[in-house]
Protein backbone atom coordinates (compact mmCIF):
# COMPACT_ATOMS: atom_id res chain seq x y z
CA UNK A 1 0.00 0.00 0.00
CA UNK A 2 1.25 3.48 -0.87
CA UNK A 3 2.05 5.72 2.09
CA UNK A 4 3.91 8.98 2.54
CA UNK A 5 6.42 7.06 4.64
CA UNK A 6 7.13 4.86 1.62
CA UNK A 7 7.60 7.98 -0.51
CA UNK A 8 9.95 9.60 1.99
CA UNK A 9 11.97 6.42 2.57
CA UNK A 10 13.47 6.47 -0.92
CA UNK A 11 13.80 10.27 -1.14
CA UNK A 12 11.10 10.86 -3.77
CA UNK A 13 9.91 14.40 -4.30
CA UNK A 14 6.55 13.74 -5.87
CA UNK A 15 4.16 11.07 -7.14
CA UNK A 16 1.23 12.01 -9.35
CA UNK A 17 -1.81 9.95 -10.36
CA UNK A 18 -3.65 10.78 -13.59
CA UNK A 19 -6.87 9.26 -14.87
CA UNK A 20 -9.21 9.91 -17.78
CA UNK A 21 -12.28 7.70 -17.98
CA UNK A 22 -13.05 8.79 -21.56
CA UNK A 23 -10.02 6.85 -22.86
CA UNK A 24 -9.35 4.51 -19.92
CA UNK A 25 -6.11 6.26 -18.97
CA UNK A 26 -4.60 5.23 -15.63
CA UNK A 27 -1.11 6.70 -15.26
CA UNK A 28 1.32 7.18 -12.38
CA UNK A 29 4.35 9.48 -12.56
CA UNK A 30 7.06 9.38 -9.91
CA UNK A 31 9.62 12.19 -9.69
CA UNK A 32 12.50 11.06 -7.54
CA UNK A 33 15.11 13.82 -7.61
CA UNK A 34 15.58 17.04 -9.58
CA UNK A 35 18.81 18.38 -8.09
CA UNK A 36 20.71 17.94 -11.37
CA UNK A 37 17.84 19.07 -13.61
CA UNK A 38 14.35 18.10 -14.75
CA UNK A 39 13.42 14.46 -14.19
CA UNK A 40 13.71 12.39 -17.36
CA UNK A 41 12.58 8.80 -17.69
CA UNK A 42 10.50 6.64 -19.97
CA UNK A 43 6.87 5.64 -19.77
CA UNK A 44 6.04 1.96 -19.75
CA UNK A 45 2.66 0.33 -20.30
CA UNK A 46 1.96 -2.89 -18.43
CA UNK A 47 -1.09 -4.87 -17.23
CA UNK A 48 -0.11 -4.73 -13.58
CA UNK A 49 -1.89 -7.13 -11.26
CA UNK A 50 -2.68 -4.32 -8.81
CA UNK A 51 -2.20 -0.60 -8.30
CA UNK A 52 0.23 -1.33 -5.46
CA UNK A 53 2.36 -3.34 -7.90
CA UNK A 54 2.37 -0.43 -10.35
CA UNK A 55 3.32 2.03 -7.60
CA UNK A 56 6.17 -0.16 -6.40
CA UNK A 57 7.49 -0.44 -9.95
CA UNK A 58 7.37 3.28 -10.71
CA UNK A 59 9.04 4.19 -7.41
CA UNK A 60 11.93 1.80 -7.96
CA UNK A 61 12.37 2.77 -11.60
CA UNK A 62 12.33 6.51 -10.94
CA UNK A 63 15.03 6.24 -8.29
CA UNK A 64 17.11 4.21 -10.70
CA UNK A 65 16.80 6.99 -13.28
CA UNK A 66 18.23 9.52 -10.81
CA UNK A 67 21.32 7.39 -10.33
CA UNK A 68 21.56 6.58 -14.03
CA UNK A 69 21.60 10.25 -15.02
CA UNK A 70 24.02 11.18 -12.24
CA UNK A 71 26.59 8.47 -12.90
CA UNK A 72 26.39 9.18 -16.64
CA UNK A 73 27.29 12.84 -16.12
CA UNK A 74 23.96 14.18 -17.41
CA UNK A 75 22.32 17.36 -16.14
CA UNK A 76 19.05 15.57 -15.51
CA UNK A 77 17.10 14.24 -12.58
CA UNK A 78 15.24 10.97 -12.26
CA UNK A 79 11.62 10.15 -12.92
CA UNK A 80 9.49 7.42 -14.44
CA UNK A 81 5.90 6.81 -15.47
CA UNK A 82 3.69 3.76 -15.83
CA UNK A 83 0.39 3.41 -17.64
CA UNK A 84 -1.74 0.59 -16.26
CA UNK A 85 -3.23 -1.32 -19.17
CA UNK A 86 -2.83 -4.03 -21.77
CA UNK A 87 -0.71 -2.60 -24.63
CA UNK A 88 -2.35 -5.03 -27.06
CA UNK A 89 -5.86 -3.80 -26.28
CA UNK A 90 -5.83 -0.43 -24.55
CA UNK A 91 -3.60 1.77 -26.71
CA UNK A 92 -5.24 4.65 -28.56
CA UNK A 93 -4.43 8.09 -29.88
CA UNK A 94 -6.82 9.59 -27.34
CA UNK A 95 -5.11 7.83 -24.43
CA UNK A 96 -1.65 9.11 -25.33
CA UNK A 97 -2.84 12.60 -26.13
CA UNK A 98 -4.67 12.77 -22.81
CA UNK A 99 -1.49 11.58 -21.13
CA UNK A 100 0.44 14.30 -22.97
CA UNK A 101 -1.90 16.97 -21.62
CA UNK A 102 -1.28 15.79 -18.09
CA UNK A 103 2.48 15.88 -18.72
CA UNK A 104 2.15 19.47 -19.90
CA UNK A 105 0.53 20.38 -16.58
CA UNK A 106 3.73 19.44 -14.73
CA UNK A 107 5.45 22.46 -16.31
CA UNK A 108 8.57 20.58 -17.37
CA UNK A 109 9.45 18.93 -14.07
CA UNK A 110 9.13 15.57 -15.81
CA UNK A 111 10.13 14.69 -19.37
CA UNK A 112 9.20 11.30 -20.80
CA UNK A 113 10.34 8.93 -23.56
CA UNK A 114 9.82 5.35 -24.73
CA UNK A 115 10.04 2.40 -22.38
CA UNK A 116 8.53 -1.09 -22.24
CA UNK A 117 5.62 -1.44 -24.72
CA UNK A 118 5.81 2.21 -25.78
CA UNK A 119 7.05 3.00 -29.30
CA UNK A 120 7.86 6.07 -31.35
CA UNK A 121 4.33 6.16 -32.78
CA UNK A 122 2.91 6.38 -29.23
CA UNK A 123 5.37 9.12 -28.30
CA UNK A 124 4.31 11.05 -31.40
CA UNK A 125 0.77 11.25 -30.02
CA UNK A 126 2.12 12.49 -26.67
CA UNK A 127 4.21 15.08 -28.55
CA UNK A 128 1.01 16.48 -30.06
CA UNK A 129 0.13 17.85 -26.62
CA UNK A 130 3.48 18.64 -24.98
CA UNK A 131 7.14 19.34 -25.75
CA UNK A 132 8.13 17.63 -22.51
CA UNK A 133 8.91 14.44 -24.38
CA UNK A 134 11.97 13.02 -26.16
CA UNK A 135 12.48 10.08 -28.46
CA UNK A 136 10.09 11.58 -31.00
CA UNK A 137 10.46 10.84 -34.70
CA UNK A 138 13.51 12.22 -36.48
CA UNK A 139 11.29 14.19 -38.87
CA UNK A 140 10.20 16.27 -35.86
CA UNK A 141 13.68 16.92 -34.54
CA UNK A 142 13.90 13.88 -32.31
CA UNK A 143 16.18 10.87 -32.22
CA UNK A 144 13.62 8.14 -32.86
CA UNK A 145 13.97 4.71 -31.29
CA UNK A 146 16.56 4.79 -28.46
CA UNK A 147 16.95 0.99 -28.34
CA UNK A 148 20.07 0.78 -30.58
CA UNK A 149 21.89 3.20 -28.27
CA UNK A 150 20.78 1.35 -25.15
CA UNK A 151 22.10 -1.88 -26.69
CA UNK A 152 25.38 -0.22 -27.66
CA UNK A 153 25.90 0.97 -24.08
CA UNK A 154 25.25 -2.51 -22.70
CA UNK A 155 27.72 -3.91 -25.22
CA UNK A 156 30.35 -1.39 -24.08
CA UNK A 157 29.65 -2.44 -20.48
CA UNK A 158 30.18 -6.07 -21.47
CA UNK A 159 33.50 -5.16 -23.03
CA UNK A 160 34.58 -3.42 -19.82
CA UNK A 161 33.52 -6.45 -17.78
CA UNK A 162 35.45 -8.71 -20.15
CA UNK A 163 38.58 -6.61 -19.59
CA UNK A 164 38.13 -7.00 -15.85
CA UNK A 165 37.38 -10.74 -15.85
CA UNK A 166 39.15 -12.12 -18.91
CA UNK A 167 41.89 -9.54 -19.42
CA UNK A 168 40.78 -8.59 -22.93
CA UNK A 169 38.06 -6.44 -24.44
CA UNK A 170 37.03 -8.77 -27.26
CA UNK A 171 33.88 -10.86 -26.83
CA UNK A 172 34.83 -13.25 -29.60
CA UNK A 173 34.08 -16.88 -28.63
CA UNK A 174 32.41 -15.79 -25.37
CA UNK A 175 29.00 -17.31 -24.56
CA UNK A 176 26.13 -15.05 -23.57
CA UNK A 177 22.75 -16.16 -22.14
CA UNK A 178 20.42 -13.36 -23.20
CA UNK A 179 17.06 -13.11 -21.46
CA UNK A 180 14.63 -11.02 -23.51
CA UNK A 181 14.55 -10.68 -27.30
CA UNK A 182 12.67 -7.39 -27.48
CA UNK A 183 13.92 -4.28 -29.21
CA UNK A 184 17.04 -3.76 -27.06
CA UNK A 185 17.75 -7.49 -26.85
CA UNK A 186 17.66 -7.83 -30.64
CA UNK A 187 20.10 -4.98 -31.20
CA UNK A 188 22.38 -6.37 -28.49
CA UNK A 189 22.17 -9.84 -30.01
CA UNK A 190 23.19 -8.44 -33.37
CA UNK A 191 26.23 -6.73 -31.85
CA UNK A 192 27.23 -9.94 -30.10
CA UNK A 193 26.80 -11.96 -33.28
CA UNK A 194 28.99 -9.52 -35.21
CA UNK A 195 31.65 -9.77 -32.48
CA UNK A 196 31.82 -13.57 -32.78
CA UNK A 197 30.08 -14.39 -29.48
CA UNK A 198 27.78 -17.37 -29.04
CA UNK A 199 24.26 -16.39 -27.92
CA UNK A 200 21.61 -18.39 -26.07
CA UNK A 201 18.26 -16.56 -26.00
CA UNK A 202 14.80 -16.80 -24.49
CA UNK A 203 11.63 -14.70 -24.59
CA UNK A 204 7.97 -15.14 -23.70
CA UNK A 205 6.98 -13.80 -27.14
CA UNK A 206 7.49 -16.14 -30.09
CA UNK A 207 7.41 -13.25 -32.56
CA UNK A 208 10.34 -11.67 -30.75
CA UNK A 209 12.25 -14.93 -31.03
CA UNK A 210 11.60 -15.13 -34.77
CA UNK A 211 12.84 -11.57 -35.30
CA UNK A 212 15.88 -12.29 -33.14
CA UNK A 213 16.78 -15.41 -35.12
CA UNK A 214 16.64 -13.44 -38.36
CA UNK A 215 19.35 -11.12 -37.00
CA UNK A 216 21.31 -13.72 -35.03
CA UNK A 217 21.02 -16.90 -37.12
CA UNK A 218 23.32 -18.99 -34.92
CA UNK A 219 21.45 -18.18 -31.69
CA UNK A 220 20.26 -21.16 -29.66
CA UNK A 221 16.77 -20.77 -28.18
CA UNK A 222 16.19 -22.12 -24.67
CA UNK A 223 13.17 -22.27 -22.38
CA UNK A 224 12.05 -19.33 -20.26
CA UNK A 225 13.19 -20.91 -17.02
CA UNK A 226 16.16 -22.74 -18.54
CA UNK A 227 18.08 -19.53 -19.27
CA UNK A 228 19.40 -19.47 -15.68
CA UNK A 229 21.01 -22.90 -16.11
CA UNK A 230 22.97 -22.11 -19.27
CA UNK A 231 26.71 -22.55 -18.80
CA UNK A 232 27.72 -19.12 -20.16
CA UNK A 233 30.39 -16.51 -19.60
CA UNK A 234 27.83 -13.70 -19.35
CA UNK A 235 24.21 -13.62 -18.20
CA UNK A 236 22.45 -10.69 -19.90
CA UNK A 237 19.01 -9.90 -18.42
CA UNK A 238 17.21 -7.74 -21.00
CA UNK A 239 13.57 -8.15 -20.00
CA UNK A 240 11.92 -7.03 -16.77
CA UNK A 241 13.84 -6.61 -13.53
CA UNK A 242 14.53 -8.64 -10.37
CA UNK A 243 15.68 -11.78 -12.22
CA UNK A 244 18.71 -12.06 -9.93
CA UNK A 245 16.87 -13.32 -6.87
CA UNK A 246 16.81 -16.05 -4.24
CA UNK A 247 15.40 -18.61 -6.68
CA UNK A 248 17.87 -17.95 -9.53
CA UNK A 249 21.14 -16.73 -8.10
CA UNK A 250 22.52 -20.17 -7.18
CA UNK A 251 21.62 -21.48 -10.64
CA UNK A 252 23.74 -18.93 -12.50
CA UNK A 253 26.88 -20.48 -14.00
CA UNK A 254 28.28 -17.24 -15.42
CA UNK A 255 31.27 -15.06 -14.55
CA UNK A 256 29.53 -11.78 -15.42
CA UNK A 257 26.00 -10.36 -15.04
CA UNK A 258 25.56 -7.58 -17.59
CA UNK A 259 22.30 -6.68 -19.30
CA UNK A 260 19.82 -3.99 -20.24
CA UNK A 261 17.03 -4.66 -17.73
CA UNK A 262 16.39 -2.13 -14.97
CA UNK A 263 16.63 -3.20 -11.33
CA UNK A 264 18.19 -6.58 -12.08
CA UNK A 265 18.84 -7.30 -8.40
CA UNK A 266 15.62 -8.28 -6.61
CA UNK A 267 17.22 -6.93 -3.42
CA UNK A 268 20.50 -5.13 -2.85
CA UNK A 269 21.80 -8.09 -0.85
CA UNK A 270 21.85 -10.08 -4.08
CA UNK A 271 24.64 -7.78 -5.23
CA UNK A 272 26.57 -8.80 -2.12
CA UNK A 273 25.95 -12.45 -2.92
CA UNK A 274 27.22 -12.03 -6.48
CA UNK A 275 30.44 -10.53 -5.09
CA UNK A 276 30.80 -13.46 -2.66
CA UNK A 277 30.31 -15.88 -5.58
CA UNK A 278 32.98 -14.00 -7.57
CA UNK A 279 30.47 -13.05 -10.27
CA UNK A 280 31.10 -9.55 -11.62
CA UNK A 281 27.96 -7.41 -11.81
CA UNK A 282 28.04 -4.57 -14.34
CA UNK A 283 25.75 -1.87 -12.87
CA UNK A 284 22.52 -1.86 -14.87
CA UNK A 285 21.75 1.81 -14.34
CA UNK A 286 25.07 2.77 -15.90
CA UNK A 287 25.42 0.35 -18.79
CA UNK A 288 21.77 0.67 -19.93
CA UNK A 289 22.04 4.48 -19.93
CA UNK A 290 22.75 4.65 -23.67
CA UNK A 291 19.12 5.31 -24.53
CA UNK A 292 18.92 8.07 -21.93
CA UNK A 293 22.13 9.64 -23.22
CA UNK A 294 20.79 9.50 -26.76
CA UNK A 295 17.48 11.24 -26.04
CA UNK A 296 19.07 13.74 -23.64
CA UNK A 297 20.89 15.52 -26.45
CA UNK A 298 17.62 16.29 -28.23
CA UNK A 299 17.65 19.34 -25.97
CA UNK A 300 20.70 20.73 -27.76
CA UNK A 301 20.22 19.25 -31.21
CA UNK A 302 20.53 15.52 -31.86
CA UNK A 303 23.07 13.83 -34.10
CA UNK A 304 24.05 10.18 -34.39
CA UNK A 305 27.76 11.04 -34.11
CA UNK A 306 27.24 12.95 -30.88
CA UNK A 307 25.02 10.23 -29.40
CA UNK A 308 27.41 7.43 -30.31
CA UNK A 309 30.42 9.27 -28.88
CA UNK A 310 28.56 9.84 -25.61
CA UNK A 311 27.36 6.23 -25.33
CA UNK A 312 30.87 4.90 -25.88
CA UNK A 313 32.02 6.63 -22.66
CA UNK A 314 30.14 3.90 -20.77
CA UNK A 315 33.16 1.64 -21.31
CA UNK A 316 35.52 3.91 -19.37
CA UNK A 317 32.99 4.79 -16.66
CA UNK A 318 32.29 1.10 -16.04
CA UNK A 319 35.99 0.43 -15.58
CA UNK A 320 36.15 3.39 -13.19
CA UNK A 321 33.35 1.89 -11.09
CA UNK A 322 35.07 -1.51 -11.02
CA UNK A 323 38.18 0.29 -9.72
CA UNK A 324 36.19 2.00 -6.92
CA UNK A 325 34.72 -1.39 -6.02
CA UNK A 326 38.18 -2.93 -5.72
CA UNK A 327 39.77 -0.01 -3.86
CA UNK A 328 36.98 0.23 -1.28
CA UNK A 329 36.27 -3.53 -1.23
CA UNK A 330 32.57 -2.96 -1.79
CA UNK A 331 30.09 -4.56 -4.22
CA UNK A 332 29.83 -2.92 -7.62
CA UNK A 333 26.32 -1.60 -7.00
CA UNK A 334 27.60 0.30 -3.96
CA UNK A 335 30.53 1.66 -5.94
CA UNK A 336 28.09 2.94 -8.57
CA UNK A 337 26.07 4.64 -5.84
CA UNK A 338 29.23 6.27 -4.47
CA UNK A 339 29.92 7.87 -7.83
CA UNK A 340 26.31 8.97 -8.40
CA UNK A 341 25.64 10.26 -4.87
CA UNK A 342 28.87 12.24 -4.69
CA UNK A 343 27.91 14.10 -7.87
CA UNK A 344 24.35 14.78 -6.71
CA UNK A 345 25.54 16.04 -3.34
CA UNK A 346 28.15 18.35 -4.86
CA UNK A 347 25.53 19.99 -7.08
CA UNK A 348 22.95 20.09 -4.28
CA UNK A 349 25.25 22.44 -2.40
CA UNK A 350 25.26 25.04 -5.17
CA UNK A 351 21.69 25.05 -6.46
CA UNK A 352 18.12 24.62 -5.35
CA UNK A 353 15.48 22.24 -6.65
CA UNK A 354 14.57 22.44 -10.34
CA UNK A 355 11.08 23.95 -10.56
CA UNK A 356 10.08 23.65 -14.20
CA UNK A 357 9.78 25.29 -17.61
CA UNK A 358 11.99 23.51 -20.14
CA UNK A 359 11.00 25.79 -23.02
CA UNK A 360 14.52 27.20 -23.20
CA UNK A 361 15.84 23.66 -23.75
CA UNK A 362 13.84 23.17 -26.94
CA UNK A 363 14.79 26.11 -29.17
CA UNK A 364 12.39 26.43 -32.06
CA UNK A 365 10.61 23.20 -31.20
CA UNK A 366 6.83 23.14 -31.32
CA UNK A 367 4.17 20.59 -30.52
CA UNK A 368 2.92 18.57 -33.42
Amino acid sequence: MFTFERLYAEGHEEIVFFSDTTCNLKAIIAIHNTVLGPALGGTRMWPYGSEDEAIEDVLRLSKGMTYKAAVSGLNLGGGKAVIIGDPKKDKSEALFRSYGRYLESLNGRYITAEDVNIGVEDIEHVFTETTNVVGVAKMHGGSGNPSPYTARGVYRGMEAAAVKVFGERSLKDKTVSLQGAGSVGRFLGELLYESGAKVFVTDINETNIEKFKSLVPNAEVVGIDDIYDVDADIYAPCALGATVNDKTIDRLKCKIVCGAANNQLAEWRHGDILKEKNILYAPDYLINAGGLMNVSIEFEGWSDTKATRMVDTIFDTTLKIFKISDEQNIPVYKATDVLAESRIESIRKIQARYLGDTSHRFPGRKKR
